[in-house]
């Protein structure tokens, strides 16, 4: 880090909004570079007050029970990924001319004079599997890299160098959410994707439009590559409006036959048609579907995509076959629980809005399907339109089932449908025994709620968890 940068922060007054993961990595970082930092958060529990203990020792003033009000003279405000736009501390700063920047935003104003080129993702779903696949693709090629941003280490602490874990990397492969993409107007990357667009969180963004122009930032500047999902037009259109350096060019993927400029699949091989020489005639093979764990469509897509930003980085095909071959999911992502009685059962609890339900319900059939719980502002007629033919019959749980419900009424209303009214986290068990009702030998039961798990779970990991729990019972059962 330069001297010049050191200086720029040096005796600034700034407001950090939010005392998580990230707020507490900005924290430290600009009070290191001489800022006079003071965070604000809501919360005043045990926790809260201990986190603040510990910023309080270091030097950094923290204000708890009180997110509203713009401490004096502060000069900058940066916040947590998940403040809404229209928060009272937010709108205080900007009455008082105060820019509001995100964790991201910082994390590239701080980047040193040799910082590693950023490979950026987003989309409504895929983001973190393409971010990780694409971290195993970059390693298999020989390179030093972490797959950083909305998952993992703070982004701050990367690229501050402040974990010495990720000191010295060659490229970062880096997940964005729309959150943090419009907190970061000066972030400009290599090349960046956007996976697809499905409305998600628009009780944050407040319109479609707005969600997908957040989205669309990612493109801004891009100086290799735009990747875009040939399958959903409003990508490209994203590229089409993005403002990118020259000879920058847009790529598509797909899961047909690619044409020029495009990766896509041939008799079971990923093809690329892009990072070739003379692409009109030209391709090159890369990996085979069977190389993509689990090669269900959207997965084999994700795979696409990050094999589109490794190439743009001069990523040889080897590589992109050997790291899609090392490359494990996360759990609650399309896993595989068990088989019981002939029927298989397959959690995708992270699934937490319709589009990434609908790609999960599009690799099965026929489906038991498990759903249910905060829709955040979503409805389910078009999920239920396009999946209809493939469900043998619907459990539901959670606060927003009865969403769930009326859609089916509508649109499926010869599907048997269970509604389980107890909201307690026993409630998946009750809602696994039900399935394995509904189901038949050879159907799937599938958890791939549509839905946000705060109103049962901590978070859905728990929620997948409670799911393979039940299977595990349902199984000791019938032994």
């Amino acid at each position: 880090m330069g001297s010049g940068q050191v200086t720029a922060w040096n005796g600034k007054n700034i407001t950090v909004a939010g005392l998580g993961v990230s707020g507490i990595s900005a924290a430290r970082a600009l009070a290191g570079l001489g800022a006079s930092v003071t965070v604000v958060d809501g919360g005043d529990s045990e926790g809260h007050r201990a986190r603040a203990a510990e910023l309080e020792a270091a030097g950094i003033s923290v204000r708890l029970a009180d997110a509203e009000t713009l401490p004096e003279g502060t000069e900058l405000v940066v916040t947590s990924p998940g403040w809404q736009p229209g928060s009272p501390l937010f709108a205080a700063a900007a009455a008082a001319g105060v820019e509001v920047v995100g964790d991201v935003e910082i994390a590239w104003q701080l980047r040193g004079e040799n910082a590693p080129p950023w490979l950026a993702i987003t989309g409504t779903n895929g983001k973190t599997t393409t971010t990780q696949m694409l971290a195993s693709i970059l390693r298999a090629a020989g390179l030093r890299t972490a797959a950083v941003g909305n998952i993992g280490t703070p982004i701050i602490d990367v690229v501050t160098g402040a974990d010495p874990e990720y000191r010295d990397l060659d490229v970062l492969a880096v997940e964005l959410s729309s959150y943090q993409l419009h907190w970061a107007p000066s972030v400009r990357a290599h090349s960046a994707a956007v996976l697809n667009l499905a409305p998600d969180h628009l009780d944050w963004h407040g319109t479609m439009e707005a969600y997908a122009a957040d989205k669309g930032r990612i493109y801004e500047g891009n100086t290799v590559a735009c990747v875009y999902n040939v399958a959903d037009k409003a990508t490209e259109d994203l590229v089409v409006e993005a403002d990118v350096e020259e000879g920058c060019r847009a790529i598509g993927f797909t899961l047909g036959a690619p044409g020029p400029s495009m990766l896509g699949v041939v008799d079971g091989i990923l093809i690329d048609r892009a990072f070739v020489e003379n692409r009109q005639k030209n391709a090159q093979e890369l990996a085979e579907v069977s190389d993509v764990d689990p090669p269900a469509p959207h997965n084999i897509a994700n795979a696409l995509a990050a094999a589109a930003l490794a190439r743009a980085f001069g990523v040889p095909p080897r590589a992109v076959r050997d790291g899609l071959r090392d490359f494990r999911p996360d759990a609650h992502r399309i896993a595989h629980v068990d088989v019981v009685d002939g029927v298989t059962y397959i959690d995708d609890s992270k699934a937490t809005n319709t589009h990434a339900a609908e790609a999960s319900l599009a690799a099965y059939e026929p489906v038991v399907w498990i759903a249910g719980g905060l829709a955040k502002g979503a409805t389910f007629d078009e999920l239920v339109i396009r999946s209809v033919k493939r469900l043998r019959g619907a459990v539901l749980i959670g606060a927003d089932r009865a969403l769930i419900r009326d859609a089916l009424a509508r649109h499926a209303p010869e599907v048997p449908v269970v509604e389980l009214e107890r909201t307690d986290t026993g409630a998946m068990l009750a809602a696994v025994r039900e399935a394995a009702r509904l189901a038949e030998p050879g159907d799937t039961v599938l958890l791939a709620p549509a839905c946000a798990s705060m109103d049962m779970f901590a978070n859905y990991n728990k929620r997948g968890d409670a799911f393979a729990d039940a299977v595990r019972e349902l199984a000791a059962a019938g032994a």
